[in-house]
């Protein structure tokens, strides 16, 4: 299996960027697809981006194109999430996630392993 952990999380006013990273360990980390998610206080969790084994493909939620990007680096084990122009409704908590497919799936089901999140908090 494989064991994930976010950083980069934080406060930062309305406007600003954060970029998270998501470290893998254990297994090899390009046999996964990997995806992002955020979970806002009170809602369920939803699909943020997905990227394929070799960086070659990726897929956004249609609200967030333009503004953030997925990316991987399979040399060091490790997932980005670059967040630009943070709005305060992207307060939340980030996890990312590994999925044993091939296909660039934004439900949550369809994912193996998850890290335990990252908050971020974007203020007005």
């Amino acid at each position: 299996q494989v064991q994930l952990a976010e950083s980069g999380g934080g406060l930062v006013q309305a406007g600003g960027s954060l970029r998270l990273s998501c470290a893998a360990s254990g297994r090899t980390f390009n046999i996964y697809t990997m995806g992002w998610f955020r979970q806002a206080p009170g809602k369920e969790r939803e699909f943020v981006a997905a990227i394929s084994r070799d960086g070659g493909r990726t897929s956004y939620v249609d609200s967030l194109k333009g503004r953030f990007t997925i990316s991987r680096d399979n040399a060091k084990n490790t997932l980005y999430l670059q967040m630009n122009s943070l709005k305060p409704e992207d307060t939340a908590v980030y996890y990312c996630a590994a999925d044993f497919g091939s296909l660039l799936r934004s439900n949550p089901n369809a994912y193996n392993y998850w890290g335990r999140g990252t908050q971020v908090t974007v203020s007005s």
